[in-house]
């Protein structure tokens, strides 16, 4: 009798252990993707860890990456500023909805031109980063700039070297302005960029490229210029106003969108509000439709329901747009089929 209680104690133990493992297991869920949202994503992580007990990984390796791991099984989500399609996700049996909005702003390193006091549109943008335009002295910029003494310096190009949601965002706002633009360069995650141009992984090389190299121009999200207290330009919208990039700006910039549509990313892009960001972007999770393991399926799923509800403030602090409260009740609703 003695060694069948040990044996059942034995067994026991093993079961509680056995359970104690799973639920260890269950409640660490890791992620990969853009690198535009993980300063907030490692925020929310860290505060629903301190909530919850539950651990969250999100690595940062660019929305291609993302994408390629998702699908390839290899993480239990993604994370991509670059929407998927919806034969795409159809394809993949993948849920899409989106997390947090922002901006890609431009940003520069003009001797003598504090932030916002130079004025850019969208053609002449376009003109710039295709390589057609390459003086900060040059008319299209002087002629958009009376009273701004501008350098007679060469324009220096950076731009992502890696396939990048900030760069799909930013490219497909400049191919609209521009079809010189969108035949030279391109539009996508990754595009040719003129040959002269300076590469940088990540938000954080393009940065660091505009900071060490005078007479650049490059383009990064809005929390990271405003963390890293870069200088930007004044972009001019499409009701003809020039804007600074803001979280008001982008906050106007999707007020009027639809949500709605399939796979919840509706064009962010040169909205028409008087205030409006021309460069406004949503970032998106992508989670599978039926996951091997329940309860990581549903983390997810608590996880996000966490942050959106509880970590909008956090979200600001970084610089980032929270979504609509409407909004956040979609995708509440979308996370319903992940299972």
């Amino acid at each position: 009798m003695h060694t069948l209680n040990k044996l059942a104690q034995g067994a026991i133990a093993t079961i509680l252990g056995l359970a104690v493992s799973v639920s260890a297991l269950a409640a660490d869920i890791t992620g990969a993707g853009a690198t535009f949202p993980y300063a907030v994503y490692a925020k929310w992580a860290e505060a629903y860890q301190a909530a919850t007990g539950n651990k969250v990984n999100y690595q940062a390796i660019g929305s291609s990456g993302g994408v390629k791991q998702i699908k390839a099984r290899t993480v239990n989500f993604g994370g991509t500023d670059a929407p998927l399609k919806q034969s795409d996700l159809d394809a993949a049996k993948l849920v899409q909805f989106p997390s947090v909005m922002g901006g890609v702003t431009i940003v520069m390193n003009v001797p003598g031109i504090a932030s916002g006091k130079l004025k850019l549109d969208g053609v002449t943008a376009a003109d710039i980063f295709r390589g057609a335009t390459t003086r900060w002295n040059a008319p299209a910029i002087a002629r958009l700039n009376p009273g701004v003494t501008l350098p007679n310096m060469a324009i220096t190009v950076t731009h992502r070297s890696d396939g990048s949601g900030t760069t799909y965002a930013f490219t497909h706002y400049l191919a609209k302005q521009s079809a010189a633009f969108l035949r030279e360069v391109g539009a996508g995650n990754t595009v040719n960029w003129p040959s002269n141009a300076v590469g940088g992984k990540g938000n954080a090389g393009v940065a660091a490229n505009v900071r060490k190299i005078k007479g650049t121009i490059g383009y990064v999200d809005i929390a990271d210029a405003m963390k890293n207290k870069m200088n930007y330009v004044a972009l001019k919208n499409r009701a003809g106003n020039y804007i600074v990039p803001s979280q008001q700006a982008v906050a106007d910039a999707a007020a009027g969108a639809n949500f709605k549509v399939k796979g919840m990313a509706p064009d962010l892009l040169d909205q028409s509000h008087k205030n409006a960001w021309p460069i406004t972007s949503a970032t998106y999770i992508l989670a599978y439709e039926k996951g091997a393991d329940a309860a990581k399926q549903k983390g997810i799923v608590d996880f996000f329901t966490w942050s959106l509800n509880r970590g909008q403030g956090m979200a600001a602090d970084l610089g980032f747009v929270a979504l609509p409260p409407n909004v956040v009740k979609m995708v509440e609703t979308e996370m319903k089929n992940i299972k």
